[in-house]
Formats: structure tokens, sequence, C-alpha cells
């Protein structure tokens, strides 16, 4: 008869109390770790075990959200695997996303250390981390790319030219990132990779040489770098396959005082003759001071040519604030207006910012008098908003006399509607001012709305747009309800000459519902709404 087989043992407890709890459920996962570790650890070659690898990778992640990163298999365990480079970069990422969920190591250390310990080869793995958005829970603002970002920065000393290299080869829109922050902070780095990439047999390596050393030139401050920038240059205008970049090299020749003067006149003919994206009104502008001339004509042949970017070339003219090009500019601007009335808006920007910077007052004087006087309607009104300004604006004086005599002699209705809203919009109300000073504003403006109400008002047809303006005002500028039914309630004899029973009634409206929502702290609060205060 077949004996049956033994049990296994039941271990007992020695007080005699019954079986002791078994041990072996605790320790298998004990001995799982140990045995999974200890094996990777001591492989001179942990590649063929890639897939356990990134799952146990995954694993980690999603137990780090709960129960922190297990100490087996931290930081240190994964930076002492037998991987190549790529593999261990690759890891590394993944568990990135781990870090800030328990324990001291940081992964983030520890790609760090890998990135120091060899930087050309890691440099490149990390570029290959800019795809990865996965939030940082350690720092909610961040994600896997941004954190390599950082990285390669902050260990870029040593082997910034190495890391502008990999990055430019990445060519993602972080390494872009990247490398616009290197050539402002770092700009030997860039203009050292410019001059390599200039003589790269790669095209888009020479694409790159333009477009970073256009970025790296405004910062770059050393004569070392300014040469690698002007051979760099020279060496791409020098090449008749490289025509598209032509415009980049010579925006990088004219930049430079050294070779400005013999590029400067192939430039402004090339400005003049090509719409080219990076040889700019600007990268010609800067020209303007030694070689007036050329820039200048470059310009009005550039601006005679349909699509042509005017408001760009009087944004570059606005800046120039040296008396000995300042005139010459304000000049071309007129010349321009004169020709092309259609540009008077661009004109008018252009007045506003030769004011803001000052030291401009006698020839926008002179140019805004002589569109007053000769200008058609549209030219007119297009400049209107110039003299419409508050006390405090930048050439006030200049203003208050241009707008005294557009008044004394302007009677058309495009004109005076266009000075009526601004000066309604550009009213100045300051909220933070003292009392008695918003009082002063407002007397400014009621006097000034009401001359212009006054000439608008002499027609059938002047009457009817300034009622429905003055409506239209009333909805859409902050306060100004209150402030035209305080006017009205003072002298209704004065008003009612230029508000009509509809443009009454929405003033009257949009003021009701103002005061309806006035903090009950506000002085006359039943007049001035609290959104004029926003």
């Amino acid at each position: 008869m077949a004996t049956p087989r033994a049990r296994a043992a039941v271990p007992r407890r020695l007080d005699g109390a019954g079986a002791a709890p078994d041990p072996r459920p605790a320790l298998a996962p004990w001995w799982a770790v140990r045995l999974l570790g200890e094996t990777l650890l001591r492989l001179p070659d942990c590649r063929p075990y890639l897939g356990v690898l990134r799952v146990l990778a995954g694993w980690i992640v999603e137990r780090a959200r709960e129960r922190g990163v297990p100490q087996d298999f931290g930081p240190w365990f994964w930076t002492a695997l037998a991987l190549p480079a790529e593999d261990r970069a690759d890891l590394l990422r993944r568990l990135l996303v781990a870090d800030g969920t328990g324990g001291d190591d940081r992964f983030l250390a520890a790609a760090g250390e890998f990135l120091v310990a060899d930087a050309r080869t890691a440099q490149p793995l990390l570029c290959a981390w800019f795809g990865d958005d996965r939030r940082l829970p350690a720092l909610p603002a961040a994600t896997v790319a941004t954190a390599a970002q950082a990285l390669l920065y902050t260990h870029r000393e040593g082997h910034a030219d190495t890391l502008v290299d990999a990055l430019v080869a990445d060519g993602h829109e972080r390494a872009d990132e990247l490398l616009s922050t290197l050539a402002e902070e770092d700009p030997g780095a860039v203009c050292r990779g410019v001059a390599r990439w200039a003589v790269d047999p790669r095209p888009a390596r020479r694409v790159a040489a333009v477009a970073y050393g256009l970025r790296a030139a405004p910062y770059a401050a050393s004569e070392a770098d300014r040469e690698l920038l002007r051979v760099a240059a020279a060496t791409l205008l020098s090449r008749t396959a490289d025509a598209a970049l032509h415009g980049g090299a010579l925006a990088l020749l004219v930049r430079d005082p050294v070779s400005r003067g013999r590029y400067v006149e192939q430039a402004a003919a090339r400005f003049a003759a090509v719409q080219d994206p990076q040889l700019t009104a600007a990268a010609l502008g800067v020209a303007l001071a030694t070689h007036r001339g050329p820039v200048l004509d470059a310009y009005r042949r550039r601006l005679a040519a349909p699509g042509s970017q005017v408001g760009d070339v009087l944004r570059v003219l606005a800046e120039e604030t040296a008396p000995a090009v300042a005139a010459p500019a304000t000049a071309f601007a007129g010349e321009l207006l004169r020709a092309r009335p259609g540009t008077a808006g661009h004109v008018a920007a252009y007045a506003e910012r030769r004011l803001a910077r000052g030291g401009a007052d006698a020839e926008v004087g002179a140019l805004v008098r002589a569109a007053f006087r000769t200008g058609p309607p549209s030219v007119r009104a297009a400049l209107a908003p110039l003299v419409a300004a508050p006390e405090e604006a930048p050439g006030a004086a200049l203003r208050g006399e241009l707008l005294e005599e557009l008044l004394r002699d302007e009677t058309h209705p495009d004109v005076l509607e266009a000075l009526l809203v601004a000066l309604v919009v550009r009213h100045d109300a300051r909220p933070g001012a003292a009392p008695g000073e918003r009082d002063g504003n407002a007397a400014r403006l009621r006097s000034a709305v009401l001359r212009v109400g006054t000439v608008l008002a002499r027609s059938p047809e002047g009457g009817r747009r300034l009622d429905r303006r003055l409506a239209e005002l009333a909805r859409s500028v902050p306060g100004f309800a209150a402030y035209a039914l305080a006017w009205y309630d003072e002298d209704p004899g004065v008003w009612r000459a230029l508000v009509g029973s509809g443009g009454l009634r929405t003033i009257e409206d949009v003021a009701a519902a103002g005061s309806r929502t006035a903090s009950a702290g506000t002085p006359d609060a039943e007049r001035v709404p609290s959104a004029w205060h926003s």
C-alpha cells in the first residue's frame, strides 16, 4: 500500500497556542526585489533585459505616487547598471516623474551627474527629452522637457561648444529656445558655433549660422566674437549657392561698424529690391547714423513698391533721436504722407512715437501743421488723435497748440468726429489722482467736447453724427456717460443743442446702470460709476 506524501511541517508556536503565522507570503516580495536587483547589478551587460528594466521603471513611477520610490531601486541602482549611455538616459527620463514622491534621492540629480560625467555624449541624449511634457511632482511648474533645458543650461560650463552643436542638430523648438537664451547670456559659444556652421557642407547648418548669428550679434561684446560673425557672414555672402542667406549675412555685416562701410550699399540695394525677412528695415536702420543717405534712399525705393512695410520703416525712423537723423527722418515721413495719403495712420503713429521720445517737437509740429493745412480729410482725421492726448502726455504744449489750430479752421465732420472720439477715449481720469486734479481733467475734457460738438452740430448731418457718436461713447467708454450727464444737468440749455433725445436716453440709461454698481463709499457715486476706476 502506497505511503501518503508527507505534508510540509507546519510551524508551531513554542507556547503551545497553535500554529504560528506563515512568514513566506511576507518574505516573497523581499526575495523578489533582491533576486531581481542583485541579478541585474551583477550582469556585465543589461541590454538583453531592457524590456524588464522599462517595465520596472513604469512600476516604480506608479508605486511612487502613493508609497514613494523604493530604496532598492533608487537612483543609485539605475546609475550602477551596465548599460550604454543612450539606454541609461532613456530610463532616467522615464523615472524623472517619480521625483518628489518620497525619499531624499532624486533622479534629476542622477541625470545631472550623468551629464557632468560625459557631456559630449549626454548632451544630445538630453535634447531627446524635449518632446516629453510630463509634469514633475517635485516641481509642479516644470516638465521633463524643461528639466532637460535647465540641466543643459546649468551644466554647460566647459562644454558650451558641444552644447550649441547638439542643440542645433536637435532642431526642437525647446532647443531653439535654449539657443536663444545662450545667444544672449553666452554669446561667445553661439558665435563660435556660427563660425563652424557657416562652413559646414550641410545646408541646414548654414541656415542656422545666419539665424543664430543675427540673434547673438546684439550681445557680442568682444571684438573676437564680432570678428567670428563678420568672417562667417562674409563666407556665406561669397557662396552663390547660398543666395537665400545673403540678406541675413548682409544684416550681420551692416550691424558691425568695422564692415558696415564696405557692405552698406549692397545691403541697401538688396533691401530696396527684395522682400527679405532677414534684411529688415530695422537691420538696415542700424546704419542710419553713419550712412543716412543710402538707408533713406533704400527706404524710399522700397516703400514705392506694393505691399511694402510702411509701419516697419517708420518705427525704425521714430527711434532715431540724433538731430542729424531726426530732422531728415521726419521730412521723409512728410514726403511719404504727401505721396501716399493712405499711410496717414502710420505717419500718425510715427509722430506719436517721436513726441514720446522727446526732442522732436519742431519737426513733428511742422509735419502735422502741413497735413492739417493741405491734407485731405482722411489724413487730417488720422492725425487728429495726436492732438487729443491728455495734458500729461509728452509734448503737451505742442499738442495744445495744434489742437487750437485744428479747432480754429476745421469743419469737416469726419475730422471732427475722429477728434471727438480721441478726446474721450484718451482722456485721463487717473483714479489715483487727487479729486481736484481729476476734476481739472474732467473740466478740460468738457471744454474740448463742447467746442468740437458745437462746430460739428452746425450742419444737420453733423448734428446727427454727434448725437449717435456721443451715445456710442457713453456705451463703450467707462465713466463717460456719468460725466456727460453731469455736464447736461449743469447747463441743459447749452448741451440740449448738441445731444438729441435718443442720445440723451442712452447716456441716462448707461449712467444709471453705472450708479447701481458703484461702491457705497465712492464720492458722487450716483454720477461716476465704479467701472471708470477699473
